[in-house]
């Protein structure tokens, strides 16, 4: 809690030493949280830009205000770049997130009341995807009639066949999906997008693949390729294995451009955030030029990580798929304690992960505030230039709070020495500053 503050030159301080403070903490953690990343200094120099103070509402060449010149410049640079890394014929970069984006999509695909198809939250699925029940964007804000993938929980992948038989019960009843949202917040392995793809085109329904988690991956040639299987719109945030600024995108075909314009400007924003376009456009000048390499690496690191993991007891799951073809992996850690505990332990030894539902975890009486399970992810660490060696130290340094129960307070410091070597950003064009060193402009 913050303390009583006497005058606005106390706040002014208390907020810049909480913002440098955090610098230091970052700089000596593992920070393993699946949907962060560390953005190379070229995209920190963008998002201290004057880009952050101006408006361009409108397309590209096509603004309602003036001053844009250089504005345009640099977002036709991200859109010409976006198609190239997405083969796609469109990309609209102008959503400000990747909730946003999936807004868009539904708003262009679907009406108020419609179907549409998604994993359940236990099983990977976002809560933008969700039900008016559980708030979710899908229902609660655009109020579509969310209904759940019948879900392989031993193979962790949609039940292709079930989902058939599901769909065609809806058509029976005069509820045939208009959307079926592929991708997910745990995102192991790829999604059936071509027997999905082939589902949705005998209802005449589009499919929107939700890429958020995996941009950076399919950036670099792995993973999967969304639009090239034929899913009407890639939506994404572009600030996880994208390693961009925290904004969103949506890839689509030139049949799409103008609904999604429009659903985009004036439909859902006005001002895009400028100096976060900008730093779109540099994240995915380095992933054409770098992300062949990091994305393959991140995958690597993935699994390295989890097979050392599951060696020193900790329940990595699917081991028998390999753990993971992604940046993340799910560990039930109930052996252990609940997720919110072991988040809770870790981080007191500066191990930054998240907890997070299991597929399993509803039927066993868990929710989201104490679930059975943390998620974890390799890109950021991967970004600082870790390899597969480093993976078993990380896993050693875990072992040592969850498993052991040593005192956190030392294993910090064994982290801190551990993170000495590690303070720049890798995979980008230039890093004069360390990935988290704190940059006054004041």
């Amino acid at each position: 809690m913050v303390n009583s503050l006497s005058s606005g030159r106390d706040a002014y301080n208390r907020v810049l030493t909480s913002l440098e403070n955090h610098h230091e903490m970052v700089k000596k953690s593992l920070p393993l949280i699946a949907s962060e990343n560390v953005p190379s200094p070229a995209v920190r120099e963008a998002m201290a830009s004057d880009f952050g103070n101006r408006y361009a509402e409108g397309w590209v060449g096509e603004r309602v205000y003036a001053g844009c010149k250089h504005l345009d410049e640099v977002e036709a640079v991200a859109i010409e770049l976006g198609k190239k890394l997405f083969h796609a014929e469109f990309i609209d970069v102008r959503p400000v997130s990747g909730v946003f984006a999936n807004l868009a999509a539904y708003s262009v695909f679907a009406n108020p009341s419609d179907v549409l198809i998604s994993c359940t939250i236990p099983t990977g699925g976002h809560i933008s995807h969700s039900k008016k029940a559980l708030g979710g964007t899908a229902g609660a804000i655009r109020d579509l009639d969310v209904y759940n993938y019948p879900f392989d929980e031993e193979n962790f992948t949609i039940d292709v066949d079930k989902t058939a038989q599901l769909v065609r019960s809806l058509k029976d009843q005069g509820k045939p999906p208009k959307i079926f949202v592929l991708g997910a917040s745990v995102f192991l392995f790829p999604h059936p997008v071509k027997e999905i793809v082939e589902l949705a085109k005998t209802y005449d329904a589009k499919v929107v693949y939700d890429g958020a988690h995996v941009a950076g991956l399919i950036a670099g040639g792995i993973f999967q390729d969304p639009i090239g299987d034929g899913v009407d719109a890639f939506t994404m945030s572009t600030h996880k294995t994208l390693a961009g600024p925290q904004h969103g995108a949506i890839a689509s075909w030139l049949k799409y451009a103008e609904p999604i314009k429009r659903a985009v400007f004036p439909g859902l924003s006005s001002n895009h955030h400028l100096h976060a376009v900008a730093g779109v456009a540099i994240a995915f000048a380095e992933a054409l030029e770098f992300y062949p390499e990091y994305a393959r690496n991140i995958v690597i690191n993935s699994k390295a990580l989890a097979q050392a993991l599951y060696e020193r007891g900790i329940n990595v799951l699917y081991e028998k798929k390999g753990f993971t073809e992604s940046h993340m992996m799910i560990i039930d850690v109930t052996k252990y304690g609940n997720g919110f505990e072991i988040e809770k332990r870790l981080e007191d030894a500066n191990i930054i992960v998240n907890r997070n539902l299991l597929p399993y975890d509803k039927r066993m009486g868990r929710d989201y505030k104490a679930p059975g399970g943390i998620r974890i992810g390799t890109q950021e660490l991967t970004h600082l230039g870790m390899n597969k060696s480093h993976m078993v130290e990380v896993a050693e340094l875990m072992k040592k709070v969850i498993v052991d129960n040593e005192d956190p307070v030392k294993v910090k410091a064994e982290i801190a020495e551990l993170r000495k070597d590690f303070q720049k950003v890798k995979y980008c064009f230039s890093s004069v500053h360390d990935a988290y060193e704190y940059v006054k402009i004041r």
